[in-house]
């Protein structure tokens, strides 16, 4: 018997635990403000994207959507939807936290890096922890930020945009 077979002689299965990765990046637009993780940075310029370009919050967004096995932020709130340009992402991941739920996981962790040459985000960690744990939410331990530089390597070291990476846990309820 196969596990395919033994899922559908057993009915639904759900795995206790569940994990999700989530990337993205942007690149700069000096027209536009530099909004991450909900907090807006005003030593740079910000992203270019279709919404407000959280690089942060999207790749948040990625790894509870990954998680949950629920595809994608740009199935769920595609950039052809002219509702959602300039969008707010931090009410957008609100969105996501509420599809988790009603798939019956609750939200165990959230770890996400930033990867930027510039600018220097370790001001900014914890209101970017609080604003997404709130809008998750969650307590602020159940949230990670950290900010790394590649030394000045790639597309993010010569200061042509910003990444980030998210992993994500969820247990089922």
């Amino acid at each position: 018997m196969t596990v395919t077979d033994k899922i559908s002689a057993a009915g639904e299965h759900r795995p206790r635990f569940r994990v999700g990765h989530g990337y993205d990046v942007h690149r700069f637009d000096a027209s536009r403000p530099l909004i991450l993780g909900g907090v807006r940075i005003r030593e740079t310029d910000g992203l270019l994207g279709h919404s407000d370009a959280d690089v942060l919050t999207h790749a948040v967004m990625d790894a509870l959507l990954g998680a949950a096995a629920e595809r994608d932020i740009g199935w769920w709130f595609p950039d052809t939807d002219e509702r959602y340009r300039g969008a707010d992402s931090i009410m957008l991941l609100s969105r996501v936290g509420e599809i988790i739920r009603a798939d019956g996981y609750e939200i165990g962790s959230v770890d996400a890096t930033v990867i930027a040459q510039s600018p220097k985000l370790s001001p900014h960690i914890d209101n970017m922890r609080a604003r997404i744990a709130e809008a998750l939410g969650v307590d602020v331990s159940f949230v990670n930020v950290k900010a790394t530089t590649e030394e000045g390597l790639g597309f993010t070291g010569a200061r042509e945009g910003i990444a980030a990476h998210a992993v994500a846990l969820l247990e089922s309820i």
